[in-house]
């Protein structure tokens, strides 16, 4: 059984050494880093840390091309390499490592996709502005209303997909690039017939660094939703 981690980065050099680190103390864990070229020097540091450790794999494109495409590439590389579990998560600790655990023993007791969920019982925020949760929250209850998807999650970052479904989906119809990219994974598992599981988990600010996000990004996540609604759910099969 071979997990692997997908993180992607862009100037994450203040997290990258200390979350590969943590990921890799979990047990049959193997982290990928895919870094679009930051300027901060995060690839030499992931480099320069493979040296000694073969766990660690790295996939460096040549810019900030998008959130969606970099775990799209991370998707590949793990379908190639014959990984069981794929999970994808934050550099920035805003997911707890440990949790890692959970959400693939979701998966290795029949989810197909296990979520790290903020808003099941047992889940929520630590050290996060009221506005932002108000946000989120409201964000979440716009996407169940027009997907009807039967998760109290759906823009969760924080996954863990079993092979088969990654092997179901044809990669290449995977449209949005920013955070609708997670809403729209989600959907599509759904909608051929993959089961979802919600987890419960605690998400915590980033301590280092600064947040990718932007006006541009939720703008995309709430056209992007209403796209979804009126796709032919069948474009996405893998043949």
């Amino acid at each position: 059984m071979r997990h692997l981690i997908i993180i992607p980065t862009y100037n994450e050099k203040e997290n990258v050494s200390a979350i590969i680190d943590a990921v890799l103390q979990l047990s049959h864990t193997e982290v990928l880093i895919v870094d679009d070229n930051s300027p901060d020097g995060t690839a030499a540091i992931v480099k320069q840390k493979q040296a000694s450790e073969e766990r660690i794999h790295l996939l460096s494109r040549a810019g900030k091309l998008g959130l969606g495409t970099a775990y799209i590439a991370g998707f590949k590389y793990a379908l190639e390499g014959g990984f069981d579990y794929i999970s994808e998560m934050d550099a920035d600790f805003s997911h707890n490592p440990e949790d890692l655990l959970k959400l693939r023993k979701a998966c290795e007791d029949g989810a197909d996709v296990a979520i790290g969920s903020r808003y099941v019982p047992g889940g929520g925020f630590e050290n996060w502005p009221k506005n932002r949760i108000l946000i989120s929250r409201g964000g979440s209850l716009y996407v169940q209303m027009l997907t009807f998807m039967p998760i109290k999650d759906p823009t969760a970052g924080f996954l863990c997909y079993s092979k088969r479904v990654l092997e179901a989906i044809d990669l290449e119809k995977i449209g949005f690039t920013g955070y609708a990219f997670q809403i729209e994974m989600k959907y599509v598992a759904w909608k051929l017939g993959y089961s979802l599981k919600e987890v419960p988990i605690i998400f915590k600010e980033r301590e280092l660094g600064v947040s990718k996000m932007s006006a541009g990004i939720i703008k995309e996540a709430v056209i992007g939703v209403l796209k979804l609604r009126f796709r032919n759910i069948k474009k996405y099969y893998s043949k």
